[in-house]
């Protein structure tokens, strides 16, 4: 399954960190951020709840950036 969510990131550099973030999330098969859109696509691996992984994203990603935000 393969989602699409706003995020909030001030920086290139940044977003490029919380692609990383959310990729090694288990339950992530792939993400792509794009900073210029302030939107990332996450494609989930086979039986898990996308909305409880993607929500481990954020955390994982405000444990690298505070005020990162990613809206679900």
């Amino acid at each position: 399954m393969k989602k699409t969510y706003k995020v909030e990131v001030d920086c290139a550099a940044c977003a490029e960190k919380m692609q990383e973030a959310i990729r090694n999330t288990e339950g992530v098969k792939d993400a792509n951020l794009s900073f210029m859109t302030l939107k990332v696509k996450v494609e989930f691996e086979d039986g898990v709840d996308p909305d409880q992984v993607i929500r481990i994203a954020r955390d994982n990603c405000k444990k690298v950036e505070d005020d990162f935000e990613l809206y679900i």
